[in-house]
This record gives structure tokens, sequence and C-alpha cells, in this order.
């Protein structure tokens, strides 16, 4: 197999395993609001449930990935397995053993800690003791998540991506087999939100015994004391901010969640439209970390400063390809998406439509948000932390502005355009990092792309705004799902007829002559 089939195939499969994880997702979630519904007992479970998610995010699916990866790729090459595995090794107890730390500490902290979350809670001391309550209960399976994260790395920069792809499905599979099993014990709410909290500490350990297993069985960890060398002090250099640059998107949420959390439901009403904006996303994050990445550090490793940005801009034009028709569905379908999915049992029409306008929102920082998680790989990959962290800081300051500033003028949808602002300023913020440390500069291919592609997803918007005012009831499953197939075709033909996509890339194979934009 060609390298560049490999490639192709690791998308596949991170793609198709993300694509799975985001629809046990959407179940999950739908049980959630079912159960749950958008009150006080659903901002304090989502609350909770936002901490250690936050973690597996940063750790299980990413910060670890990018800041572990590439050195433990240089030592394999350079030294071998032997000291490749063993470096692992010392990193994963090490890990284990500040992770167990800093879990404890969040634990005694966890009252502080929800405060520091939804500092609206503060009025309401029953909301705060029910969220902190269950925050404890969650909390533990940040542990399982960093670790299993760590591991992950290491099948990463060995390219066996299909255990590490896999994994995260765990998360969704332990919390949806609860959501089905507790209410059939009891309907309380209250009580039915505690043992889902522990569920999550679970899920985080079976996440983690899957990639062990994975990482065993090619030897790609030999158990250690914790040691810190020279290796280690230099993935801990870059580790440290890549937490907070691969969580960007997540902490800008978290941000959102401050100015949320003085408005009661908002919490769980911004939780649910997130959900629905993570699909697409989480399949760019899943391929940009656990392929793009390990591709970029070797190009980096051979000096190959045009294969460098020419994968950049490649992976920019599928990003594209993919979250501008995603998003534009997101924006028409707002509100027939969100009553489909989640109107029944404790979620109501008022729940429906508040969370459908922040959707709207959040749709237009969907191609942003993306474009940012491709761009972060080229810093990743040159093993510098800071342009991330920097870019991360400014999304969370714009984002606390702009959520505050607007949601008090606008209900949910300044709530969902603040986190749109915020996105835009990290997205841009990278884009200048990289043009002025990276040399990257975006070629006329990719420019010509951007345009047919949104020209494409214009055509689907008018095609759906058409079948709306029609009188179709999109508002129902059958018409909604005909509704995004339709709408999808007519992209995909628009795409290939504006030459936004082209034969050879659906035929996978290799351009003789990438023309230039006209």
């Amino acid at each position: 197999m060609t390298r560049t089939e490999s490639a192709r195939a690791a998308t596949l499969v991170v793609s198709l395993a993300t694509l799975a994880s985001r629809v046990l997702g959407f179940v999950r979630d739908v049980l959630v609001a079912a159960t749950l519904g958008a009150g006080p007992v659903a901002d304090a479970f989502l609350v909770a449930f936002r901490l250690p998610n936050l973690a597996r995010r940063a750790l299980a699916e990413g910060a670890l990935t990018a800041g572990f990866a590439p050195l433990y790729g240089r030592v394999l090459e350079r030294d071998g397995a032997r000291a490749a595995a063993r470096l692992g090794g010392e990193a994963l107890s090490g890990l284990a053993l500040l992770l167990a730390l800093a879990t404890a500490l969040a634990m005694i902290g966890a009252g502080a800690l929800v405060l520091a979350v939804a500092a609206g809670f503060a009025d309401d001391a029953a909301l705060v003791a029910r969220t902190t309550e269950l925050a404890r209960l969650a909390l533990p399976g940040i542990v399982g998540f960093g670790c299993a994260g760590l591991l992950a790395a290491m099948l990463a920069a060995r390219e066996r991506v299909a255990a590490l792809a896999l994994a995260p499905l765990a998360t969704n599979l332990v919390l949806i087999a609860s959501l089905l099993l507790l209410p059939r014990l009891t309907a309380d709410p209250e009580l039915l939100a505690r043992p889902l909290a522990g569920s999550v500490a679970l899920a985080g350990f079976v996440q983690l015994a899957i990639v062990a297993v994975a990482a065993r069985r090619i030897g790609a960890v030999t158990l250690a004391l914790p040691r810190l060398g020279p290796e280690l002090r230099t993935a801990l250099a870059l580790v440290g901010p890549a937490l907070v640059t691969v969580a960007s998107v997540e902490l800008v949420f978290l941000a959102a969640t401050q100015a949320a959390s003085f408005t009661p439901g908002l919490v769980a009403r911004l939780y649910y439209a997130e959900r629905l904006v993570q699909l697409p996303l989480g399949i760019v994050a899943s391929v940009a970390t656990t392929v793009l990445l390990p591709r970029l550090a070797t190009r980096v490793r051979a000096g190959d400063s045009g294969g460098f940005a020419a994968a950049q801009n490649r992976a920019l034009e599928a990003t594209a390809i993919l979250a501008l028709p995603a998003a534009t569905g997101l924006l028409v379908l707002a509100e027939p998406i969100v009553r489909v999915l989640f109107v029944r049992g404790a979620f109501g029409e008022a729940d429906a439509m508040a969370t459908a306008a922040i959707l709207a929102g959040l749709a237009l920082g969907l191609p942003l948000a993306a474009a940012a998680k491709i761009l972060q790989q080229g810093a990743f990959a040159r093993e510098r932390a800071r342009p991330g962290l920097v870019a991360t800081m400014a999304a969370i300051a714009a984002t606390l502005a702009a959520c505050f500033l607007l949601t008090p003028a606008l209900g949910p949808l300044g709530l969902g355009l603040g986190v749109a602002a915020g996105l835009l300023v990290q997205a841009g913020a990278l884009a200048i990092v990289a043009m002025r440390v990276e040399g990257w500069r975006p070629d006329a291919r990719l420019v010509a792309r951007l345009g047919r592609a949104a020209l494409a997803s214009a055509i689907m918007a008018g095609a759906l705004v058409l079948a709306a005012s029609a009188g179709i009831d999109l508002g129902r499953p059958l018409p909604l799902a005909l509704a995004c197939i339709g709408g999808g075709a007519l992209y995909a033909l628009a795409a290939v007829a504006l030459g936004a996509v082209t034969r050879a890339d659906l035929a996978g194979g290799p351009r003789k002559s990438p023309p230039e934009a006209p």
C-alpha cells in the first residue's frame, strides 16, 4: 500500500468511527433531553458533565496526540521501538500519578470549580450543591480519559488508527446503556442524575481499557517508573499549552456557559445546540489529530516546506467542502432539526425554540472552528505551542465579551452569535500566525474551491428554503430526513458541476496538473 493509499485508508477509518461516535452521541443526548429536560437538574448534570468531558476532548482526543506523538515518533525513528516503548511507559506512569492527584484536588474543591464554570448558579444554593455532588461522581473519569489519550498518541505515532478511533465510542455506549436501564428503576430526574454522573467516570476507564489492549498488542509501551528525562521535558513544554489549544472549542463553549448560567435552563439548551455542531466538527478534529498531524510532523523532519504547506491547503480544502454545507443545513433547518431530535419527554416546545435559536448562531461559527482545527496542526507538527495558546485565549475573551453583550439584547440567538464571534477571532489569529511564522499561504486552488463550495451551499440553502415555503412540514422525521438527503445530494451535484469537487477527487487518484483559479 502506498503512503497516499495509507493516508486515505486511515482517514476513512477515523471518519467512519468518528461519525459513528457522533451518531451515538446524538442518541445519548436525545435520551438525556427526554429524561432530564432543560430544567435545573439538566443544568446541574450538564455542568458536571462538562468538566470530565472537557478533559476527554483535550486529553483523550487531541492534546496528548498533538504534544506527545511527534516526540514519540522521533524517538521511534532515531532509537528504535524499545526506546520509544520505554519512553511511553515513563510518560504513562507519570501522567497517571499527576491526573490522580489533580482529580483528588478537583473533587475536594468541586464547589468552587462549579462556580468557576457557572457563576450564575451562585444565587441558588441547592443548585450549587446538586451540581457539586454530580461533579464529584463524574470527575474520576479524567484519569481514565487522560491515560487513554497518551496511549492513543503512541498508536497515532505508529499510524495504528483503528483502536484510537473506536475507543471514544465507549463513552457514548456506557452512557446510553445507563440512560436506557436506569429510567426503569425510577422516573425522578434527581435520582437518575447521580448514577448517570457515575457512568461518566466508568466510561473513562472503559476507553482506557480499549486503547491499552491495542497498545500492548503492538508493544507500543513498556511499564516503567516515572522519569522526567529530556524527552519528556520537551513534551511537557508542548503538552501544557496543547491542552488549552486542542480543547479550544470546548473552552469557548465553557466561556459561553458562564453567560448562559445566569438564565435558568439556558445551560442545557446551549449544550444540546452544541452537540449538533460537534458532529461535523468532530470528524474534522479526529482526522486532523490522528491522520494529518503525524504526516505534517514527518514533512517537518524531512525539511519539506512545500509539501507541508500543500498538505495544509488540501486539508483546509477538504474541510471546507464538508463544513460549509453542514453549517448551511444547520442554519436553515435549525428549528425542525431540534424539534425532531429533542421534543419528547421533559423537553418541550419552548426549549426547542430557544435551542434552535442558539444553533442558528453556532452554525455560522462551524466552518471557522473546522479551519482552526486544521491550522492548529501546523504549529503542533513544528512543536510550537504558543500560537495556538494565544489564539485560544483571544477566542475565550472574545466569546465572554460577545455573549455577555449579545445575550441580553438578542436572547438565545445572541448566545450562539457570541460563540461564533469567539471562533472567528481564533481562526483569524491562527491564520495570521501560520502565514507569518510557518510560511503558509492559501494557494489558488484552495481559494477557488472555497468559493465554489460556498456557491454550492447557497444553492442547497435556496432549495431548502423553497421546500419550507411550499408548505412541507419539515418538523416531522420523514420530511426532515428527505430534506437532509435531498439537500446533500443537491449540494454534491452542484459541487461537482461547479468544480468544488472533481472526478479525480471522487476517484481518489492524484491530479496530474492542478488547475489554477480562474
